[in-house]
């Protein structure tokens, strides 16, 4: 079994390695109080995005209805374009949210590149596999999931020549 402390987080975008190394720096009912936090964090839908539910997508996979979509917007000056994410998640599902207020806050703002290098097994550095049931943890990586398959179709809709 692989001790957390030892995992590797420097492939990691910054935000989202500072975020695993909060996670991974707790014990096991502390990592559960920090993803309260992040659920509670979790920014509302822009009003143009809450009266429009059928531009948001469901994850399937999650046990509680979230859905998301995801936006790319031109970066300033130079550089690539920057992914937006966006949620929806009921605040009485708090591990759903709290997944989605993790890869909002380490993901959202970053290139499709940054977002696409993302290990699909980034969920479990957060050290959560004990703590929630393993239909959770699936959720979580769907999530992840879905929100790659969506940056990779924005991105050949921008431009075919990466397809």
């Amino acid at each position: 079994m692989r001790k957390l402390g030892m995992m590797n987080t420097s492939t990691l975008p910054a935000a989202l390695a500072d975020i695993v190394d909060d996670f991974q720096a707790l014990t096991e009912a502390e990592r559960l109080q920090l993803l309260l936090e992040f659920s509670q964090g979790l920014p509302e839908l822009p009003e143009r995005l809450r009266d429009h539910p059928e531009l948001l997508e469901q994850v399937v996979e999650c046990q509680t209805p979230l859905f998301l979509t995801v936006e790319t917007e031109p970066a300033d000056g130079v550089g690539p374009e920057r992914v937006r994410l966006y949620f929806k998640a009921p605040r009485e599902a708090p591990t759903t949210r709290g997944f989605a207020g993790v890869l909002h806050e380490g993901l959202d703002g970053l290139s499709a590149a940054e977002i696409l290098a993302v290990p699909d097994d980034m969920p479990e550095l957060l050290g959560l596999t004990r703590a929630i049931t393993p239909l959770r943890m699936r959720g979580m990586t769907a999530m992840l999931g879905r929100i790659k398959r969506k940056v990779v179709a924005s991105g050949t809709r921008q431009s075919p020549a990466q397809s």
